[in-house]
Protein backbone atom coordinates (compact mmCIF):
# COMPACT_ATOMS: atom_id res chain seq x y z
CA UNK A 1 0.00 0.00 0.00
CA UNK A 2 1.02 3.61 -0.55
CA UNK A 3 1.78 6.06 2.20
CA UNK A 4 -1.17 7.49 4.11
CA UNK A 5 0.16 10.83 2.88
CA UNK A 6 -1.64 9.93 -0.37
CA UNK A 7 -4.89 9.41 1.55
CA UNK A 8 -4.86 12.54 3.70
CA UNK A 9 -4.60 15.37 1.17
CA UNK A 10 -4.79 19.00 2.22
CA UNK A 11 -6.63 21.14 -0.32
CA UNK A 12 -9.76 23.05 -1.21
CA UNK A 13 -13.20 21.51 -1.68
CA UNK A 14 -15.79 20.70 -2.66
CA UNK A 15 -14.78 17.36 -4.22
CA UNK A 16 -11.58 15.34 -4.21
CA UNK A 17 -12.50 13.32 -7.29
CA UNK A 18 -14.31 16.06 -9.21
CA UNK A 19 -12.28 19.13 -8.21
CA UNK A 20 -8.89 18.22 -6.75
CA UNK A 21 -8.22 15.31 -9.15
CA UNK A 22 -9.08 17.17 -12.38
CA UNK A 23 -7.13 20.22 -11.26
CA UNK A 24 -4.09 18.05 -10.58
CA UNK A 25 -4.49 16.39 -13.98
CA UNK A 26 -4.64 19.80 -15.63
CA UNK A 27 -1.46 20.83 -13.81
CA UNK A 28 0.39 17.75 -15.06
CA UNK A 29 -0.83 18.30 -18.63
CA UNK A 30 0.01 21.99 -18.51
CA UNK A 31 3.55 21.24 -17.34
CA UNK A 32 4.26 19.22 -20.46
CA UNK A 33 2.41 21.61 -22.82
CA UNK A 34 3.47 25.05 -21.60
CA UNK A 35 3.77 26.26 -25.21
CA UNK A 36 0.28 25.18 -26.33
CA UNK A 37 -2.03 27.74 -27.93
CA UNK A 38 -5.28 26.07 -26.89
CA UNK A 39 -6.72 23.07 -25.10
CA UNK A 40 -9.68 20.78 -25.59
CA UNK A 41 -10.88 18.87 -22.54
CA UNK A 42 -13.59 16.20 -22.60
CA UNK A 43 -15.18 15.04 -19.36
CA UNK A 44 -16.91 11.67 -19.30
CA UNK A 45 -19.43 9.78 -17.19
CA UNK A 46 -19.90 10.84 -13.59
CA UNK A 47 -17.28 13.55 -13.96
CA UNK A 48 -19.40 15.17 -16.67
CA UNK A 49 -22.75 14.50 -14.99
CA UNK A 50 -21.98 16.43 -11.81
CA UNK A 51 -18.89 18.38 -12.82
CA UNK A 52 -20.57 21.78 -12.94
CA UNK A 53 -21.86 21.43 -9.38
CA UNK A 54 -18.40 20.35 -8.25
CA UNK A 55 -16.70 23.19 -10.18
CA UNK A 56 -14.68 20.75 -12.29
CA UNK A 57 -14.58 23.17 -15.21
CA UNK A 58 -13.43 26.02 -12.99
CA UNK A 59 -10.64 23.88 -11.51
CA UNK A 60 -9.37 22.96 -14.98
CA UNK A 61 -9.71 26.41 -16.51
CA UNK A 62 -7.87 28.02 -13.60
CA UNK A 63 -4.82 25.95 -14.59
CA UNK A 64 -5.00 25.93 -18.40
CA UNK A 65 -6.45 29.34 -19.30
CA UNK A 66 -3.27 31.29 -18.40
CA UNK A 67 -1.54 29.27 -21.14
CA UNK A 68 -4.18 29.25 -23.89
CA UNK A 69 -7.88 29.11 -24.66
CA UNK A 70 -9.80 26.22 -23.14
CA UNK A 71 -12.80 24.38 -24.59
CA UNK A 72 -14.56 21.87 -22.34
CA UNK A 73 -16.95 19.21 -23.67
CA UNK A 74 -19.33 17.29 -21.42
CA UNK A 75 -20.15 13.62 -22.18
CA UNK A 76 -22.21 12.35 -19.21
CA UNK A 77 -23.61 9.39 -21.14
CA UNK A 78 -20.21 8.07 -22.16
CA UNK A 79 -18.40 5.94 -19.60
CA UNK A 80 -14.82 4.98 -20.36
CA UNK A 81 -14.00 1.37 -19.43
CA UNK A 82 -11.54 1.91 -16.55
CA UNK A 83 -13.40 4.31 -14.26
CA UNK A 84 -16.52 6.55 -14.37
CA UNK A 85 -14.39 9.68 -13.87
CA UNK A 86 -12.58 9.85 -17.20
CA UNK A 87 -10.95 12.90 -18.79
CA UNK A 88 -9.28 13.50 -22.15
CA UNK A 89 -6.89 16.42 -22.55
CA UNK A 90 -5.79 17.61 -25.99
CA UNK A 91 -3.21 20.35 -26.59
CA UNK A 92 -3.10 22.24 -29.91
CA UNK A 93 -0.54 24.58 -31.42
CA UNK A 94 -1.20 28.00 -32.99
CA UNK A 95 -2.29 26.37 -36.27
CA UNK A 96 -4.81 24.16 -34.46
CA UNK A 97 -2.73 21.03 -34.95
CA UNK A 98 -2.90 18.48 -32.17
CA UNK A 99 0.42 18.18 -30.34
CA UNK A 100 -0.51 16.08 -27.30
CA UNK A 101 -3.35 13.80 -26.22
CA UNK A 102 -3.82 12.33 -22.75
CA UNK A 103 -6.61 10.25 -21.18
CA UNK A 104 -6.57 10.06 -17.39
CA UNK A 105 -8.96 9.11 -14.60
CA UNK A 106 -9.76 10.71 -11.25
CA UNK A 107 -10.12 7.59 -9.14
CA UNK A 108 -11.08 9.07 -5.77
CA UNK A 109 -9.50 11.06 -2.97
CA UNK A 110 -7.70 13.29 -5.47
CA UNK A 111 -5.69 10.39 -6.92
CA UNK A 112 -5.13 9.90 -10.66
CA UNK A 113 -4.59 6.87 -12.87
CA UNK A 114 -4.01 6.30 -16.57
CA UNK A 115 -6.00 3.07 -16.34
CA UNK A 116 -3.13 0.84 -17.40
CA UNK A 117 -2.99 -1.33 -14.32
CA UNK A 118 -0.61 -1.49 -11.40
CA UNK A 119 2.02 1.19 -11.13
CA UNK A 120 0.39 3.77 -13.38
CA UNK A 121 -0.98 5.99 -10.60
CA UNK A 122 0.70 9.32 -10.02
CA UNK A 123 1.33 8.70 -6.37
CA UNK A 124 4.24 7.60 -4.18
CA UNK A 125 5.74 4.15 -4.03
CA UNK A 126 4.29 1.44 -1.83
CA UNK A 127 5.60 1.69 1.71
CA UNK A 128 3.43 -0.99 3.35
CA UNK A 129 4.29 -4.63 2.71
CA UNK A 130 0.96 -5.82 4.15
CA UNK A 131 -2.32 -5.02 2.40
CA UNK A 132 -5.04 -6.61 4.54
CA UNK A 133 -6.19 -6.05 8.11
CA UNK A 134 -5.79 -9.75 8.80
CA UNK A 135 -2.09 -9.55 7.97
CA UNK A 136 -1.63 -6.29 9.85
CA UNK A 137 -3.42 -7.62 12.94
CA UNK A 138 -1.13 -10.65 12.90
CA UNK A 139 1.92 -8.36 12.71
CA UNK A 140 0.59 -6.39 15.67
CA UNK A 141 0.02 -9.59 17.64
CA UNK A 142 3.48 -10.95 16.92
CA UNK A 143 5.15 -7.66 17.83
CA UNK A 144 2.92 -6.65 20.72
CA UNK A 145 2.17 -3.44 18.86
CA UNK A 146 -0.74 -1.17 18.03
CA UNK A 147 -1.81 -0.10 14.55
CA UNK A 148 -0.16 3.29 14.86
CA UNK A 149 3.12 1.54 15.62
CA UNK A 150 2.83 -0.40 12.37
CA UNK A 151 2.32 2.92 10.57
CA UNK A 152 5.47 4.28 12.20
CA UNK A 153 7.34 1.08 11.33
CA UNK A 154 6.50 1.49 7.64
CA UNK A 155 6.43 5.27 7.25
CA UNK A 156 9.26 6.36 9.54
CA UNK A 157 9.29 9.19 12.06
CA UNK A 158 8.62 11.83 9.39
CA UNK A 159 4.98 10.73 9.33
CA UNK A 160 4.34 12.45 12.67
CA UNK A 161 5.12 15.94 11.35
CA UNK A 162 2.84 15.27 8.40
CA UNK A 163 0.00 14.05 10.61
CA UNK A 164 0.51 17.02 12.89
CA UNK A 165 -0.15 19.28 9.89
CA UNK A 166 -3.19 17.19 8.99
CA UNK A 167 -4.59 17.53 12.50
CA UNK A 168 -4.03 21.28 12.51
CA UNK A 169 -5.91 21.69 9.21
CA UNK A 170 -8.74 19.46 10.42
CA UNK A 171 -9.05 21.45 13.61
CA UNK A 172 -8.94 24.74 11.71
CA UNK A 173 -11.67 23.55 9.33
CA UNK A 174 -13.97 22.74 12.24
CA UNK A 175 -13.30 26.04 14.00
CA UNK A 176 -13.69 28.07 10.81
CA UNK A 177 -16.96 26.31 10.04
CA UNK A 178 -18.29 27.05 13.50
CA UNK A 179 -17.63 30.76 13.06
CA UNK A 180 -19.00 31.15 9.53
CA UNK A 181 -22.65 31.86 8.83
CA UNK A 182 -24.72 32.57 5.74
CA UNK A 183 -25.64 30.54 2.68
CA UNK A 184 -23.54 27.95 0.89
CA UNK A 185 -22.75 28.62 -2.78
CA UNK A 186 -24.94 27.05 -5.45
CA UNK A 187 -28.56 26.93 -6.57
CA UNK A 188 -29.83 25.18 -3.44
CA UNK A 189 -29.24 28.30 -1.29
CA UNK A 190 -28.58 25.97 1.62
CA UNK A 191 -27.99 27.85 4.89
CA UNK A 192 -25.02 26.93 7.06
CA UNK A 193 -26.10 25.15 10.26
CA UNK A 194 -22.90 24.44 12.20
CA UNK A 195 -22.87 27.60 14.31
CA UNK A 196 -26.56 27.22 15.19
CA UNK A 197 -26.13 23.57 16.17
CA UNK A 198 -23.13 24.49 18.29
CA UNK A 199 -25.00 27.22 20.17
CA UNK A 200 -28.05 25.02 20.72
CA UNK A 201 -25.92 22.06 21.86
CA UNK A 202 -24.26 24.10 24.57
CA UNK A 203 -27.66 24.68 26.15
CA UNK A 204 -28.47 21.00 26.64
CA UNK A 205 -27.58 18.76 29.54
CA UNK A 206 -24.30 16.80 29.06
CA UNK A 207 -26.06 13.62 27.88
CA UNK A 208 -27.46 15.39 24.82
CA UNK A 209 -24.88 18.15 24.54
CA UNK A 210 -22.16 15.71 23.51
CA UNK A 211 -24.05 14.45 20.49
CA UNK A 212 -25.14 17.93 19.45
CA UNK A 213 -21.56 19.17 19.55
CA UNK A 214 -20.39 16.29 17.36
CA UNK A 215 -23.12 17.20 14.88
CA UNK A 216 -21.92 20.80 14.84
CA UNK A 217 -18.27 19.83 14.30
CA UNK A 218 -19.10 17.56 11.37
CA UNK A 219 -21.38 20.18 9.85
CA UNK A 220 -18.66 22.80 10.27
CA UNK A 221 -15.96 20.90 8.38
CA UNK A 222 -18.40 19.73 5.70
CA UNK A 223 -19.77 23.23 5.16
CA UNK A 224 -16.24 24.57 4.83
CA UNK A 225 -15.70 21.97 2.12
CA UNK A 226 -18.95 22.84 0.33
CA UNK A 227 -17.90 26.50 0.22
CA UNK A 228 -14.48 25.71 -1.25
CA UNK A 229 -12.58 26.04 2.03
CA UNK A 230 -9.39 24.22 2.97
CA UNK A 231 -9.97 20.72 4.32
CA UNK A 232 -8.33 17.30 4.52
CA UNK A 233 -9.58 14.38 2.44
CA UNK A 234 -10.50 11.70 4.97
CA UNK A 235 -10.77 9.76 2.78
CA UNK A 236 -12.47 12.23 0.38
CA UNK A 237 -13.73 15.82 0.36
CA UNK A 238 -17.34 14.65 0.46
CA UNK A 239 -16.64 12.73 3.68
CA UNK A 240 -14.19 15.22 5.18
CA UNK A 241 -16.34 16.09 8.20
CA UNK A 242 -16.56 12.70 9.91
CA UNK A 243 -13.05 12.08 11.23
CA UNK A 244 -12.33 15.73 12.21
CA UNK A 245 -15.63 15.88 14.13
CA UNK A 246 -14.85 12.78 16.16
CA UNK A 247 -11.25 13.76 16.88
CA UNK A 248 -12.12 17.38 17.69
CA UNK A 249 -14.79 16.22 20.12
CA UNK A 250 -12.49 13.74 21.84
CA UNK A 251 -9.75 16.37 22.03
CA UNK A 252 -11.96 19.09 23.54
CA UNK A 253 -14.41 17.08 25.65
CA UNK A 254 -12.21 14.18 26.76
CA UNK A 255 -8.91 16.08 26.74
CA UNK A 256 -6.92 13.64 24.67
CA UNK A 257 -3.56 15.19 23.87
CA UNK A 258 -2.41 16.20 20.42
CA UNK A 259 0.09 13.33 20.51
CA UNK A 260 -2.62 10.75 21.09
CA UNK A 261 -4.89 12.36 18.49
CA UNK A 262 -2.09 12.15 15.91
CA UNK A 263 -1.53 8.47 16.69
CA UNK A 264 -5.26 7.89 16.25
CA UNK A 265 -4.99 9.66 12.88
CA UNK A 266 -2.32 7.16 11.88
CA UNK A 267 -4.63 4.27 12.71
CA UNK A 268 -7.53 5.91 10.85
CA UNK A 269 -5.31 6.39 7.81
CA UNK A 270 -4.23 2.76 7.89
CA UNK A 271 -7.83 1.52 7.79
CA UNK A 272 -8.71 3.94 5.01
CA UNK A 273 -5.66 2.81 3.09
CA UNK A 274 -6.75 -0.84 3.27
CA UNK A 275 -10.07 0.10 1.68
CA UNK A 276 -8.39 2.25 -0.97
CA UNK A 277 -6.05 -0.62 -1.84
CA UNK A 278 -8.58 -3.45 -1.91
CA UNK A 279 -11.80 -1.71 -2.97
CA UNK A 280 -12.42 1.99 -3.66
CA UNK A 281 -13.02 5.34 -1.95
CA UNK A 282 -14.65 6.82 -5.06
CA UNK A 283 -18.34 7.65 -4.88
CA UNK A 284 -18.46 7.47 -8.67
CA UNK A 285 -17.25 3.87 -8.53
CA UNK A 286 -18.89 2.36 -5.42
CA UNK A 287 -21.34 4.95 -4.10
CA UNK A 288 -21.27 6.88 -0.84
CA UNK A 289 -20.44 3.72 1.12
CA UNK A 290 -16.91 4.23 -0.21
CA UNK A 291 -16.80 7.81 1.09
CA UNK A 292 -18.93 8.37 4.19
CA UNK A 293 -18.90 4.64 5.01
CA UNK A 294 -15.10 4.49 4.92
CA UNK A 295 -14.86 7.76 6.84
CA UNK A 296 -17.05 6.26 9.55
CA UNK A 297 -14.81 3.17 9.70
CA UNK A 298 -11.72 5.34 10.00
CA UNK A 299 -13.26 7.45 12.77
CA UNK A 300 -14.53 4.34 14.58
CA UNK A 301 -11.04 2.86 14.60
CA UNK A 302 -9.45 6.11 15.78
CA UNK A 303 -11.96 6.57 18.61
CA UNK A 304 -11.69 2.98 19.78
CA UNK A 305 -7.90 3.26 19.95
CA UNK A 306 -8.14 6.48 21.95
CA UNK A 307 -10.39 4.78 24.49
CA UNK A 308 -7.90 1.95 24.96
CA UNK A 309 -9.28 -0.63 22.56
CA UNK A 310 -7.20 -3.68 21.67
CA UNK A 311 -6.28 -4.27 18.01
CA UNK A 312 -9.19 -6.72 17.70
CA UNK A 313 -11.64 -4.24 19.26
CA UNK A 314 -10.37 -1.45 16.99
CA UNK A 315 -10.84 -3.71 13.96
CA UNK A 316 -14.35 -4.58 15.17
CA UNK A 317 -15.28 -0.91 15.55
CA UNK A 318 -14.07 -0.15 12.03
CA UNK A 319 -15.89 -3.18 10.64
CA UNK A 320 -19.18 -1.96 12.11
CA UNK A 321 -18.58 1.56 10.87
CA UNK A 322 -18.31 0.31 7.29
CA UNK A 323 -20.76 -2.60 7.49
CA UNK A 324 -23.67 -0.39 8.50
CA UNK A 325 -23.15 1.88 5.52
CA UNK A 326 -23.18 -0.93 2.95
CA UNK A 327 -25.27 -0.04 -0.09
CA UNK A 328 -25.32 3.71 0.56
CA UNK A 329 -25.86 5.52 -2.72
CA UNK A 330 -24.10 8.64 -3.94
CA UNK A 331 -26.92 10.88 -5.20
CA UNK A 332 -25.95 14.53 -4.65
CA UNK A 333 -28.80 16.93 -5.32
CA UNK A 334 -27.90 19.31 -8.18
CA UNK A 335 -24.46 17.71 -8.27
CA UNK A 336 -23.42 19.66 -5.17
CA UNK A 337 -21.62 18.25 -2.12
CA UNK A 338 -24.43 19.53 0.09
CA UNK A 339 -27.65 17.45 0.14
CA UNK A 340 -27.51 14.75 1.51
CA UNK A 341 -23.71 14.79 1.90
CA UNK A 342 -23.36 17.28 4.76
CA UNK A 343 -25.96 15.63 7.00
CA UNK A 344 -24.48 12.21 6.26
CA UNK A 345 -21.18 13.41 7.69
CA UNK A 346 -22.89 14.44 10.92
CA UNK A 347 -24.73 11.15 11.33
CA UNK A 348 -21.66 9.08 10.45
CA UNK A 349 -19.61 10.89 13.08
CA UNK A 350 -22.04 9.92 15.85
CA UNK A 351 -22.32 6.41 14.43
CA UNK A 352 -18.54 6.10 14.68
CA UNK A 353 -18.72 6.88 18.39
CA UNK A 354 -21.50 4.31 18.77
CA UNK A 355 -19.37 1.72 16.95
CA UNK A 356 -16.39 2.30 19.24
CA UNK A 357 -18.61 2.03 22.32
CA UNK A 358 -20.22 -1.18 21.08
CA UNK A 359 -16.80 -2.67 20.30
CA UNK A 360 -15.39 -1.65 23.68
CA UNK A 361 -18.16 -3.62 25.42
CA UNK A 362 -17.01 -6.73 23.54
CA UNK A 363 -13.81 -8.75 23.74
CA UNK A 364 -13.19 -7.99 20.07
CA UNK A 365 -14.49 -11.35 18.82
CA UNK A 366 -16.96 -11.20 15.93
CA UNK A 367 -17.94 -13.24 12.87
CA UNK A 368 -17.48 -10.83 9.94
CA UNK A 369 -14.01 -9.38 9.46
CA UNK A 370 -13.16 -5.88 8.26
CA UNK A 371 -11.49 -7.38 5.17
CA UNK A 372 -14.68 -9.26 4.37
CA UNK A 373 -16.79 -6.12 4.61
CA UNK A 374 -14.34 -4.29 2.34
CA UNK A 375 -14.77 -6.99 -0.30
CA UNK A 376 -18.55 -6.91 0.05
CA UNK A 377 -18.54 -3.11 -0.22
CA UNK A 378 -16.56 -3.33 -3.44
CA UNK A 379 -18.94 -5.87 -4.97
CA UNK A 380 -22.01 -3.97 -3.77
CA UNK A 381 -20.65 -0.81 -5.34
CA UNK A 382 -20.09 -2.54 -8.66
CA UNK A 383 -23.64 -3.92 -8.53
CA UNK A 384 -25.17 -0.46 -8.01
CA UNK A 385 -26.55 1.11 -11.20
CA UNK A 386 -24.64 4.16 -12.41
CA UNK A 387 -27.56 6.47 -11.54
CA UNK A 388 -26.69 5.88 -7.86
CA UNK A 389 -22.99 6.62 -8.27
CA UNK A 390 -22.44 10.39 -8.35
CA UNK A 391 -24.31 11.05 -11.57
CA UNK A 392 -27.25 12.86 -9.89
CA UNK A 393 -29.70 10.96 -12.08
CA UNK A 394 -31.31 8.79 -9.40
CA UNK A 395 -32.21 8.54 -5.75
CA UNK A 396 -32.52 11.78 -3.82
CA UNK A 397 -31.16 13.77 -6.76
CA UNK A 398 -33.86 12.68 -9.20
CA UNK A 399 -36.60 15.20 -9.92
CA UNK A 400 -35.63 17.19 -6.86
CA UNK A 401 -38.08 19.87 -5.79
CA UNK A 402 -37.49 21.82 -2.64
CA UNK A 403 -40.26 21.56 -0.09
CA UNK A 404 -41.36 24.72 1.63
Amino acid sequence: MESIKELFRIGKGPSSSHTMGPQRAAQLFAARNADAASFQVTLYGSLAATGKGHMTDVAIEDVLSPIGTVEIAWQPQTFLPFHPNGMRFVALDAEGIEKDDWTVYSIGGGALSEGKGMGDCFEGNDVYALNSLREIMQWCKENGSSYWEYVAHCEGDAIWDFLSDVWNVMRSAVEAGLSHEGVLPGPLHLPRKASTYYVKATGYKPSLQSRGLVYSYALAASEENASGGTIVTAPTCGACGVLPAVLYHLHTAHHFTDDRIIKALATAGLFGNVVKKNASISGAEVGCQGEVGVACAMASAAACQLFGGSPSQVEYAAEMGLEHHLGMTCDPVCGLVQIPCIERNAFAATRALDAQLYASFSDGSHRVSFDRVVNVMKQTGHDLPSLYKETSTGGLAKDYEQDY
